[in-house]
């Protein structure tokens, strides 16, 4: 129907430059989360329909994108995506089973916003008004995640792009420096560099973790006597990672002393132990990650600038999971299957999962998985067994304090900040965008007049 996108070898049929536009994703099949996800561009597209088939598939035509899945909850045709030169608006098309918006009934045509969830039968759908694919892949179906590398997976032409110029660059000796939040897995793309380098060992090292007196020794050895303790020869991390890559995370954590003698073995190929005067040849390739500024880390002398300079052959930075939308029901499924493929949803429950904001990343999405279906005691997870931050993201902490006209007046604000776009409002108070619906109707707030 579709083609696949390769995540391994063949790098030269991805190695043009992505474009973006509005697109629909199909996000979640809430149940079977295993199910791979897939993108559609709408460029070109005046009109997408939607609905039940006996496989998925998608047809082009005139103009007319033709959606189906195999969801027995679903109509034939189902939903209604129309352009009006503008934007995007959505209508149900008189299905037996309705359909929602953000979790709202759909009773007329409603314009679609930037990330706006639209919710039919078991299916999950994502509209992006400025997703990334390829000129002559405009659709995209993740159905051959490679083993081992799902972390490499995305619906995003140009993460995917960036991706594959990564394991361009892991196949030479340039250091690798990698940037990005806590949990958002830079850990597992450190060990893609190494596993494609085609070098022996991995060695990995936490620099925040090891003993502030220890850091050099633990790093580059000692001669027996070298300091009270030091009751035998230490080889070192380093030199334990000869003719490997040495992976550092939180680079930012290493003490100034031990970065003047890294420095060393990046400039002259050697370790000198604690305690000898011969330095010792290595052949180490150097992976380093932080979720720290380093440049301003510089500036505030908490990192060498040389060093950073060393470090920096190549760097790639993970982007955040709340600016990968349209990536949540895929690590999600690959998560479900790696762990607990006989996991299904409620619709509510699933919606939860785009509803949120993810401060601490896929690590979080691991977390919030593992618990609701401990809490869930079987295989389908409701709402109710989400933890408490996905069941009513941060909404908690300011409207309890606040009093009712505080919060109007806040998001009233916010809607005229953002021009009624309910997502950027969502974000910028802190919830989901339910629970701004749910505000407005509370205060009698129509989300239109707020839109030019």
């Amino acid at each position: 129907m579709t083609r696949t996108l390769t995540m391994a070898s063949d790098r030269s049929s991805l190695v043009r430059p992505p474009i973006s536009g509005p697109q629909l994703v199909l996000a979640f099949d809430c149940a079977h989360p295993t199910t791979r996800p897939a993108r559609f561009s709408l460029q070109g597209i005046h009109s997408v329909e939607f609905g039940r088939g006996a496989r998925r598939r998608r047809t082009r035509s005139n103009g007319v994108l033709r959606i189906e899945v195999s969801d027995g909850f679903l109509s034939s045709r189902h939903l209604r995506f129309r352009s009006d030169g503008s934007g995007w608006r959505v209508e149900d098309a008189g299905s037996k089973n309705g359909s929602a918006l953000d979790g709202v009934a759909l009773t007329d045509s409603a314009e679609l916003r930037d990330r706006a969830v639209v919710s039919a039968g078991q299916t999950l759908l994502l509209f992006l008004t400025d997703g990334t694919s390829f000129a002559d892949e405009p659709d995209l179906d993740l159905v051959g995640v490679p083993p081992g590398r799902a972390h490499l997976a995305t619906l995003y032409a140009h993460l995917a792009q960036a991706f594959l110029d990564l394991e361009g660059v892991a196949e030479s000796s340039l250091p690798v420096l990698i940037h990005g939040e806590t949990g958002t897995g830079k850990e597992l793309l450190a060990q893609s560099v190494h596993e494609d380098s085609g070098r022996e060992s991995l060695v990995a090292v936490n620099c925040g973790a090891l003993p502030p007196t220890l850091v050099t020794s633990e790093l580059f050895g000692a001669k027996k006597g070298a300091y009270s303790g030091a009751t035998a020869n230490r080889r070192g991390l380093i030199r334990a990672a000869d003719g490997g890559t040495l992976f550092l995370d939180e680079i930012a954590e290493m003490p100034l002393d031990a970065q003047a003698v890294l420095l060393r073995v990046l400039q002259e190929g050697e370790v000198l132990p604690v305690g000898s005067d011969q330095p010792e040849r290595v052949d180490v390739r150097i992976v380093a990650a932080s979720h720290q500024d380093l440049l301003k880390a510089v500036r505030e002398g908490r990192f060498r600038e040389d060093l950073y300079a060393r470090l920096a052959g190549y760097q790639f930075t993970v982007p955040p999971l709340r600016e990968r939308p349209a990536d949540i029901g895929l690590i999600v499924g690959t998560l479900v299957e790696r762990e607990n493929a006989r996991l299904s949803f409620t619709q509510d429950a699933a919606r939860a999962f785009f509803d949120y904001h993810w401060p601490r990343n896929v690590r979080e999405v691991r977390h919030a998985l593992a618990s609701s279906a401990a809490v869930a005691k079987g295989t389908k997870i409701d709402r109710k067994h989400l933890p408490e931050a996905l069941r009513s993201p941060r909404e908690s902490e300011s409207s309890a304090r606040e009093d009712p006209e505080a919060t109007e007046q806040k998001l009233r604000a916010s809607l005229a900040r953002h021009q009624g776009n309910v997502s950027a409002a969502a974000r910028d108070l802190g919830t989901s965008r339910s629970q701004v619906r749910r505000l407005a109707a509370r205060f009698g707030i129509d989300l239109d007049s707020f839109r030019g």
